[in-house]
This record gives structure tokens, C-alpha cells and sequence, in this order.
């Protein structure tokens, strides 16, 4: 399964929406379909571009380590985010990276799939039916199949619904231990500055082919958090940049990141670590 879209319930898409005319323009200066919305703790509302398209449900991809970390942690199938885990996925991955034991601080950051399938078999699936169900995430539906569930369906979520979860999460809200919640954020961490902090994640659905790229998360300014998402339609790598890259940008436009200097929109390599394949969607 690539693409599970469907428009949400509508208590699901009650909130408030602002069409945001500056992120709209941004997504045409980059030729890119998508959608990017962030939810305003302060007023309620959803700001951002493609109402529609942010109301659509597809498969999470790697934005699902966000609740895999958690779940792992809550359930005890790893003591913490630094016991390594040994590699028991193909010779030749997609990441070579990904050969090494690391722990989930350092799978997050390479976005080690096989290692997080290796997590979510621990976990095993009927445990992670209930966590996944009590998370309120998406459609909270996964099958049959641990290890592929939010790669290739049933499961999918929303935008709009990656910010109600990640809100929860940001606040340490959710029905699981707060100490757990405390180390998804720790290790979600890219980017900080005085008074704020960015912890996000990227997906790739079907990777390394056409599909949904993702980027969410969220941003704390003194006491203001703001959780966020962003999907674009992938054509394949060189879209693989554009995530983050309009994802910055949007929440620049927005002011809830601090601007930065040089140029919106950039040509980024990819480095020698990517050569090589990987059977399932990563990213």
C-alpha cells in the first residue's frame, strides 16, 4: 500500500484554518505539491497552505519513530534511547549506517528502519495495536504485519493529526510515562538557539521512489510550543532536500523560527551513505 488518503472525520477538522499566502507562495517558488500546516496553541486555530491536502491521510513512514520510540520505551521492549540494538536487517541497506548497533538516540537520527522493525517486533503486535489505539494516532490501524505496518499501510495519519499527536507528545500529555515522553524529545532534537529548540523527524514513503515525503515536529520558544507537518509529493531523491528546506522556511515565514541568512532553497548531495538499496520505504 503507497498512498491511504482520506479526508478526516469532521470533529477531526473543526479547528479554525488560515490560509497562510506566504507559505502558499513559497510552495510555488518551489514547484512543489504539498502541504504544510501548524497548530496555534494560542488561538486554536491551523495555519498554513492546503486545508484539503492537510486533512488527507498517508502513511507516516519514519515520522512514526516519534510514537515506535515511545511505545519501545513505555512497554520496556529497551531499557533507554542509548542500549544498542543489534543489525539484523539486509547485507546491503539502504544506509550503511544502518549496519552498525546503535541505540534508538542514534537509529532516529539515520532513520534506521531495520532496527526500528527490530523494536517493533519486541514490542510485538498485539501490545502495539493497544499503544497505537490508546496513542489516538491516525487511523490506529496496523494489520497484521509488525514490521511494515506504517511503511506500507494500514496505517496512516493526517497532518492536521501529526499536530494534535505531536502536540501532546511536545506537552508530555499522552497516557504513557512522562520520562519516556521526556526521551522521544531528547533525541528529536536538530536545532537550537537562544530561547528556542526544533525537534523534528523526516519520512519517506516508498523510498527510494515516488511517494510522500514528511517533515513534523515541533518548536519550543520559551513557553510556546508550536507542533507542525509538512508533506510534499516526491518524485524520487532529489525531492528527498525539499522537506526540510520548505519546512524551514514555512515556519520562518511564520515567525515561529528565527530567519536565517542565505538562500531559501539550496542543492544538497547526498552523501556516499546513501548508495546502495533497501527492499522497504525508509527516510
Amino acid at each position: 500500500m503507497l498512498l491511504v488518503p482520506a479526508v478526516l472525520p469532521s470533529a477531526a477538522g473543526a479547528a479554525p484554518w488560515r490560509e497562510e499566502p506566504a507559505v502558499a507562495a513559497l510552495f510555488r517558488q518551489a514547484g512543489v505539491d504539498g502541504s504544510f500546516v501548524l497548530l496555534d496553541e494560542r488561538s486554536g486555530e491551523l495555519r498554513g497552505h492546503n486545508h484539503a491536502r492537510a486533512q488527507q491521510r498517508f502513511s507516516p513512514a519514519s515520522t512514526f519513530k516519534f510514537a515506535n520510540t515511545l511505545v519501545g520505551l513505555s512497554l520496556r521492549a529497551v531499557s533507554s534511547v542509548d542500549e544498542r540494538i543489534p543489525y539484523t536487517g539486509d547485507a546491503n541497506p539502504f544506509m550503511r549506517e544502518w549496519l552498525e548497533p546503535m541505540g534508538l538516540r542514534g537509529a532516529f537520527r539515520v532513520s534506521n528502519v531495520p532496527l526500528y522493525q527490530e523494536l517493533a517486533r519486541r514490542i510485538g503486535l498485539e501490545p502495539m495495536r493497544e499503544a497505537i489505539r490508546r496513542l489516538e494516532y491516525g487511523n490506529a490501524q496496523i494489520g497484521n504485519d509488525v514490521t511494515t505496518f506504517w511503511l506500507r499501510g494500514p496505517l496512516a495519519i493526517s497532518a492536521v493529526e501529526q499536530t494534535r499527536f505531536l502536540s501532546r507528545l511536545a506537552h508530555q500529555s499522552l497516557p504513557f510515562p512522562r520520562s519516556a515522553q521526556q526521551q522521544v524529545a531528547a533525541i528529536s532534537l536538530v536545532d537550537a538557539g537562544p530561547g528556542w529548540s526544533l525537534h523534528a523527524k523526516t519520512g519517506w514513503q516508498n523510498a527510494p521512489g515516488a511517494g510522500v515525503g514528511w517533515w513534523v515536529g515541533w518548536v519550543r520558544r520559551g513557553e510556546r510550543i508550536t507542533p507542525f507537518a509538512l508533506n510534499i509529493a516526491m518524485a524520487g531523491a532529489a525531492d528527498a532536500p525539499r522537506r526540510e528546506q520548505l519546512g524551514r522556511a514555512s515556519l520562518q515565514a511564520l515567525e515561529i523560527l528565527p530567519a536565517s541568512p542565505g538562500p531559501v532553497f539550496t542543492q544538497i548531495v547526498q552523501p556516499a551513505s546513501l548508495q546502495g538499496r533497501w527492499g522497504l520505504p525508509a527516510g
